[in-house]
């Protein structure tokens, strides 16, 4: 036994979890127990500030619900996202379209719609038309790819911020032809404000940063053989380059015309946009969403906790 000190006590702690069985959990306290501890020494970590932290915690988990996943937030606003999807990018076989963010807002039971058929079902105000084609690396058509599609109404929000968040709008899924080719009809996004009546936009309000993302609208598309494609469109606006959750890309940019006359609908303004798919490697067994549905989240931090 020895006395502890800002030097010595994270030799002690590694030593007692050197005997964990699992050699990735193990490998990974160690590089969070280090970086940590080097954390509150080099900022000289005070106790009030420590039990500030606790608190703030706290305050995050008290947030969460089927519809409001505050951790996953907090993650984005801190870049700690976008750097796991980056390194998640890092181990694709071949390149493809660049992804984004799965962001808070996303739901696995997205309705199923035909070809052309219209997300939105509560409004019509600045209708556009979304439409394109999914292919492989190698240029061909990839046939019955399932393309999962959700954004923010025209008045910029989600459906799962709107009553109590069980109604479903703004968001539907699709399968792509035997061409490859998607189409559908949806309104445009709005920019807007993350969640900020919780501690995450404390904190972001306390860093004198806006808290505004850019108009977009996400993308999942899947298919068998395939990577997993989570992705956005980022409608050009100001707040493109001050995204909060460091989402928005200029290679997701969506260029929109007011007549193409190769559109498969005409008389509405629309954004084409082709995606391509990366072949599967062994990296994808276990996925590469950053983000989940909050509903889904919810449910395994109940089963865990009894």
């Amino acid at each position: 036994m020895r006395n502890h000190t800002p030097s010595s006590i994270t030799d002690t702690v590694l030593d007692q979890m050197a005997g964990t069985p699992s050699p990735r959990l193990k490998m990974l306290m160690e590089v969070g127990i280090r970086h940590l501890h080097a954390f509150a020494r080099e900022a000289n970590l005070t106790p009030q500030e420590w039990l500030q932290f606790i608190e703030f915690l706290t305050r995050v988990g008290k947030t969460c619900t089927p519809t409001r996943q505050e951790f996953i937030l907090l993650s984005d606003v801190l870049g700690l996202s976008t750097m796991v999807n980056a390194l998640h990018d890092a181990t694709a076989v071949e390149d493809a379209t660049r992804t984004s963010l799965l962001g808070p807002f996303f739901r696995e039971d997205s309705p199923e719609f035909e070809l052309g058929e219209q997300i939105s079902t509560r409004e019509a105000v600045d209708p556009i038309l979304l439409w394109g084609r999914v292919s492989s690396a190698a240029g061909k058509a990839v046939a019955n790819a399932k393309v999962m599609i959700w954004q923010t109404s025209g008045s910029g929000t989600y459906d799962l911020q709107e009553g109590d968040g069980s109604a479903i709008d703004y968001r539907g899924t699709f399968r792509t032809d035997a061409e490859g080719r998607y189409f559908l009809r949806t309104v445009r996004p709005l920019g807007y404000y993350i969640p900020m009546d919780g501690p995450v936009g404390d904190l972001v309000r306390a860093q004198n940063r806006l808290g505004k993302r850019p108009a977009h609208i996400h993308f999942l598309i899947s298919a068998p053989g395939f990577r997993e494609l989570v992705t956005a469109l980022y409608f050009p606006d100001e707040y493109v380059e001050s995204d909060v959750v460091f989402g928005s890309s200029p290679d997701l940019i969506a260029r929109e015309k007011a007549a193409d006359p190769e559109a498969p609908i005409k008389g509405l303004p629309s954004v084409r946009f082709d995606f391509t798919l990366a072949r599967a490697g062994t990296a994808d067994t276990a996925g590469g969403r950053v983000g989940a549905d909050p509903k889904a989240v919810d449910a395994a931090a109940r089963a865990a906790a009894t």
